[in-house]
């Protein structure tokens, strides 16, 4: 990363999200990892804030299941940053809190439910809506960690992001959101509302991009124009109806701000090895994978470290790279059907 100020947000103080965490801080970045529990974090810090460490890593406790939580994470992300403004004394003059990388990483995994290829109907409603497990509650809160919290804090974060965006000439802020294979494969791999939750998510991302970076016109070019009779639409006559030629200079609603996302195959973590050491890291181990997943996943191995450290650094630094989600598999999807 070439940003020798680079700051970046990401969520995750374990498994892929400790994987970026470190990317990025590697690379120069001061990352901030949130999550609810404060122990957690400050293991982290505690375990990867060497001397050696380019960059540096901060914990900044936070919930994002709620607007409330979002908001207070925000209110938190723009103090401290302030706060070592001051303590550096830059003084006043200094620009507001940026943010130029924000990585949504908050994932859970939902209930799995028994499917069979040959099930008959009745045995599809007894496994899909009898089941003890299967709830509105699990599929709500899954959507809601996997999906809404994304949403929340991209736009809550906006303006931080446009003011990384504008802060150099060639650059543009980046959102990352996390999301993985399952949202792409037409299978249900048995967890209906995680992986449907997944191929939200990686919508989520393009709509995102398409707003944010395009402009929200419906039209290809078509952005918020600015009138001599002050109002605002796609043509206007000052009346910001958009009803008649445009008078005086044209405003692109463009941010300098790009949404892309990552679907990663099995990577190590809590939901995929069941735990992490105290280091706050999971192992795979290679030759349970190799005989149990071997023929599905081409590389014959699960996801590393270095993986996923080159995937973030491309999708962080390509920025002629805008609304995609970049897979990170090991060739599973060429197998499993998209």
């Amino acid at each position: 990363m070439h940003r020798r100020s680079q700051r970046t947000h990401a969520g995750g103080g374990s498994g892929i999200g400790l994987m970026i965490t470190q990317t990025l801080a590697w690379n120069g970045a001061k990352v901030y990892i949130v999550g609810r529990t404060a122990s957690k974090l400050e293991r982290v810090v505690e375990t990867y804030n060497t001397r050696d460490l380019p960059g540096r890593i901060v914990a900044l406790p936070g919930d994002v299941s709620s607007k409330e939580g979002v908001r207070a994470l925000h209110a938190s992300f723009v103090a401290h940053e302030e706060e070592e403004t001051k303590a550096g004394g830059k003084g006043a003059k200094q620009p507001a809190a940026a943010l130029d990388v924000l990585v949504n990483n908050a994932g859970v995994a939902s209930a799995k439910v028994e499917t069979d290829a040959n099930a008959s109907a009745e045995d599809v409603r007894r496994s899909l809506f009898e089941a003890e497990q299967s709830t509105f509650d699990d599929w709500n809160g899954t959507y809601s960690t996997n999906v809404t919290s994304g949403f929340f804090v991209t736009a809550a974060f906006a303006p931080q992001l446009q003011r990384a965006g504008e802060r150099e000439k060639g650059w543009s802020a980046a959102v990352v959101n996390v999301s993985s294979v399952s949202g792409l494969i037409k299978h249900s791999q048995r967890h209906f509302a995680y992986n449907a939750s997944k191929a939200a998510a990686v919508y989520l991302t393009r709509m995102l991009a398409a707003e944010i970076a395009g402009g929200g016109g419906e039209k290809k070019g078509v952005g918020v124009r600015e009138t001599e009779g002050g109002g605002e639409g796609g043509g206007g006559d000052g009346d910001g109806d958009g009803d008649g030629d445009a008078k005086g200079s044209v405003k692109e609603s463009r941010l300098k701000i790009r949404v892309n996302g990552i679907a990663p195959g099995v990577f190590p973590s809590e939901m995929t090895a069941g735990e992490s050491g105290g280091d706050q890291k999971s192992e795979l181990d290679r030759g349970h994978f190799a005989r149990s997943h071997g023929e599905d996943v081409p590389a014959g191995r699960p996801g590393e470290e270095r993986d996923m450290a080159q995937a973030v650094l491309f999708v962080v630094g390509c920025t002629y790279l805008s609304g995609q989600t970049v897979v990170v598999d090991g060739g599973y999807t060429l197998g499993a059907g998209m």
